[in-house]
Formats: structure tokens, C-alpha cells, sequence
């Protein structure tokens, strides 16, 4: 074997990254009574799903080539401006916050004896993310957190109706929602049994018959109305109320739990996380200790 074939064998990105060593295989063989990896195969493996003819599979990249190929690939992305809006917008995060809070060497290392592991630093960052949440939407328990603003809505249609004493089998959807929120929940009650009434709440929402409703604030066009009064009714009629609340512009506007609502959602990607290609972006979901 040519030097520069030995080479790309030890520094091959399967080599590195995926186990088990050759050791181990001739163990785990030994152990198992097999003296190779073909006898085992016939053993474990039915002829009717084996694969007869070899793979044309090219011969494996070494770890710098293989990142090298990657950032190549990365580098047709195009960054350009998103005008989607609608929970999703472009950000800056100052030196100060990235320095300071990201970048804290605090967070990460062994700054005791007996803490060796980054454990600490994140339970610390997960408690502060929840303060910041409970603070901001004025409810005493929140989480940390969801998988994305979509998901969380349809999380808290399923939490209104396990805490709602209706037993109505309606949940109302305003149509000031975004759409992505929209057909998340539509997608997740067409599997429950739920059945969702869209449309506005003026004129599409019987408070009598509904288990819980669900409103976007501001709205997808940018709205913000006080619906105090309209939650007010739906509670005297023992629906439970959710808010898909943008968590910046609380920092501004009445909170949710002030409103009356029962549970708050949203998006937290407004705090500085980069759009990324699609995310993730981490939701919050808070709510009361009632």
C-alpha cells in the first residue's frame, strides 16, 4: 500500500467517526461464535432481502476532505433578505450579548472541583430562558421548550382541551393566526378527534360550544386587539383561552396571563437565533399554577 493510501486510511471519515474499532469487531465475533462478519451476516441476515451484486460505492474521503466537500456544498446557500415575516425575522445579536452571555466561559467549564461539566451552566441557562419567559407573558410556570411556534399551538390545543371542563369536541381557530400555526393544528386534530372551526372571532365563534380557542397577538397582519372582555365569556362557558403571543413585543404590550388567557405560546427566535435555513428556533409555552 502507497504512503498516501496509508495516510487516507487513518485519517478516513469512517475511521474517525464510526465504530466499533477492528478490536472490538474480533470480539464481539469471538463472543458470539463467528469468525467473520460474512458467517454472522448469513446467520442474522435472509438471503430474499440480501443485496448479490457489490455496491458501486467510491472509495471513502479522508476527514479533511470530507469537510472540505461539505463547505463547499454550504457554500451555494445564498443569503438573502426574508420578507416571510409572519414569527420569523432577521436578527443581530451586539458583541456585548454574544461576549457576555454565549461566550461565557462561566456556562461551560469547571469553575469548582466538583462541577466539572457543563451541566451547571446549562441548567442556569435553562432557568434564566424561563424567567424570561414567565416575566414576560406574566404566567408563574413556563417550559424550556418547544420544538417550534407550529407545534407549540397545536401543543396548546391539546393542553386546553385536557384542562377544559367542556365537553364540547369544537376548538375554535382564529384567522388571525399564521398560517403555518394553522395547519399544524389542523394536521394534529384531524388525528384526535378535534374538530377545528376557523374564521373570525366577531362572527365565527359560538362561545358555547367550544372547548377552547386559540388567537394570535399581534395578529398575522400586524393587529393587536384587547380581547379581555371575549375571554372573559369563553371562561364563564368553561373554555380554556390561548395566545400565540410574539415574545418581543411583549416587552411592550399587556401580557397574555394579564389579558385573562389560560396559556401563552410563541417563538422565541426574536431573541437573536439566525434564521438558519429553516431553524430550529426554540418555542416557549407558559401558563398558569391554577
Amino acid at each position: 500500500m502507497s504512503d498516501q493510501k496509508k495516510r487516507q486510511s487513518i485519517d478516513s471519515f469512517a475511521r474517525r467517526h464510526i465504530g466499533p474499532r477492528l478490536l472490538d469487531k474480533e470480539n464481539i465475533l469471538e463472543y458470539l461464535g463467528f469468525s467473520n462478519l460474512k458467517e454472522l451476516a448469513d446467520k442474522v441476515v435472509p438471503k430474499n432481502i440480501r443485496r448479490q451484486d457489490k455496491m458501486d460505492i467510491a472509495c471513502a474521503k479522508s476527514e479533511v476532505e470530507a469537510l472540505a466537500e461539505l463547505a463547499k456544498i454550504a457554500n451555494k446557500n445564498q443569503v438573502k433578505r426574508s420578507l416571510i415575516g409572519m414569527s420569523y425575522y432577521d436578527t443581530h445579536t451586539p458583541n456585548v450579548i454574544a461576549r457576555n452571555i454565549f461566550e461565557n466561559p462561566g456556562w461551560y467549564t469547571s469553575y469548582t472541583p466538583y462541577q466539572p461539566e457543563i451541566s451547571q451552566g446549562r441548567l442556569e441557562a435553562l432557568i434564566n430562558y424561563q424567567t424570561m419567559v414567565a416575566d414576560l407573558t406574566g404566567f408563574e410556570i413556563a417550559n424550556a421548550s418547544m420544538l417550534d411556534e407550529a407545534s407549540a399551538s397545536a401543543e396548546a390545543m391539546t393542553f386546553c382541551q385536557r384542562s377544559s371542563r367542556s365537553k364540547s369536541k369544537k376548538f375554535f381557530v382564529s384567522n388571525g393566526l399564521h398560517p403555518q400555526n394553522i395547519s399544524v393544528i389542523k394536521t394534529r386534530a384531524s388525528q384526535l378527534g378535534i374538530d377545528v372551526v376557523i374564521g373570525c372571532p366577531k362572527h365565527d365563534l359560538d362561545i358555547t360550544n367550544v372547548f377552547g380557542a386559540i388567537f394570535q397577538y399581534p395578529d398575522t397582519n400586524g393587529e393587536i386587539f384587547d380581547d379581555s372582555d371575549l375571554f372573559k365569556k369563553l371562561h364563564d362557558n368553561k373554555a380554556k383561552v390561548a395566545v400565540v403571543a410574539d415574545i418581543l413585543s411583549l416587552t411592550l404590550l399587556t401580557p397574555p396571563a394579564e389579558l385573562g388567557a389560560d396559556i401563552a405560546v410563541g417563538n422565541t427566535q426574536r431573541f437573536g437565533v439566525q434564521l438558519g435555513f429553516g431553524g430550529p428556533h426554540a418555542a416557549y409555552m407558559a401558563t398558569s399554577e391554577k
